[in-house]
């Protein structure tokens, strides 16, 4: 990213309502050492609120803040995992058309878990593309959102290694970098599309959504995948993505990993063991800069895990000036990103 692309700022929306993992267990609806592996004490639950009105809300939010109004979005990109209420039928055209952003092109993004990660890349990149034109985009809004209802999703059990929460987010990112913004340094993506079979197992491709299956369930087409190649290839693929993207969003930022103004790591919202397994260890060796895990409470979002992190940088006032912070997120593809973000040096 040649010049800096701000983030002027972002917002988190959380419904008020909660399945504890306590009441899960007692209602068996999911098993009590499935629960204890994943670490997760409760999730949010949206309730009767569709996906793209949370996003308008946590958009609503971002926009407030930053003292900006919508007419001035030149780009606006929504990222879904699920199912967003309608059939046939676009999001961010919704959420463009509720916010006021009449001039904004509205892009939908889908890429499971990492389309949150893919829409702030390819905004990031479309505003540094029109760097000294008139036309480049100033304002653009990244917005994701997910509910992860029954009957057609179970948020305890659909998948391993992650329970799923419902949440929106909204990062509303600037070009040049104001003064006092969260810098953008640089986000790296990389790959292994060799690994759509664990979400297609041996299913046929069906005519309808749900077809094959009442209630989508990764778990049974992971397990397809593993009797056919065990998990050792999996494991070894996710190590060498993690190595890649930190290795590349260090050297796009111009960082060494043991740079001491690396304050942290953000891990993606996955569950507790697999994060003790999959990915702090090897991240230790990685960087000298501990990891830290602020999804508990929430669980995985879906599309949304890099965008809450960026809200808790944000929020925590994390960082100090001039120090930075790195984001890690994962999705089914299987893709994996690394951003890394700089406070502003002066307040």
């Amino acid at each position: 990213m040649p010049v800096p692309v701000g983030i002027a700022s972002v917002a988190l929306w959380l419904p008020e309502h909660q399945d504890t993992a306590a009441s899960a267990v007692a209602e068996r609806r999911v098993e009590a050492r499935t629960a204890k592996d994943l670490g997760n004490p409760r999730l949010p639950v949206a309730g009767d609120i569709a996906p793209p009105e949370m996003a308008v809300l946590a958009a609503q939010e971002a926009l407030h803040d930053a003292g900006v109004p919508a007419a001035e979005l030149s780009l606006l990109l929504h990222a879904w995992m699920y199912y967003q209420g309608h059939d046939l039928w676009s999001p961010p055209h919704y959420i463009a058309h509720q916010l006021g952003a009449h001039t904004a092109v509205p892009v939908g993004i889908q890429q499971i878990c990492n389309g949150g990660a893919a829409a702030l890349e390819l905004a990031a990149a479309r505003m540094t593309a029109g760097e000294g034109r008139e036309s480049a985009p100033r304002h653009a809004l990244v917005t994701t959102a997910d509910r992860f209802a029954m009957p057609g999703f179970d948020r305890w059990r659909s998948d391993y290694g992650a329970a799923y929460g419902d949440a929106a987010t909204a990062v509303l990112l600037r070009w040049p970098a104001g003064p006092d913004d969260l810098v953008l340094r640089a986000l790296h993506t990389d790959a292994a599309p060799h690994l759509e079979m664990m979400h297609r197992g041996a299913d046929p491709f069906a005519h309808l959504p749900r077809e094959n299956s009442a209630v989508v369930d990764m778990r049974r087409t992971k397990r397809v995948y593993l009797r056919e190649h065990g998990v050792e290839p999996f494991k070894k693929t996710n190590r060498e993505m993690i190595r890649h993207v930190v290795a590349g969003a260090l050297r796009d930022a111009g960082l060494d990993a043991g740079d001491p103004r690396i304050r942290f790591v953000v891990l993606p919202r996955l569950a507790r063991k697999t994060l003790d397994d999959a990915w702090i260890p090897l991240l230790r060796e990685l960087l000298d800069a501990p990891a830290v895990d602020w999804g508990c409470e929430t669980g995985h979002l879906g599309t949304g895990d890099l965008a809450a992190g960026l809200h808790e940088v944000s929020g925590r006032s994390a960082l100090g000036a001039g120090e930075f912070g790195l984001l890690l997120n994962a999705g089914a593809g299987f893709t994996w990103s690394c951003a890394v973000v700089e406070a502003p040096k002066r307040h």
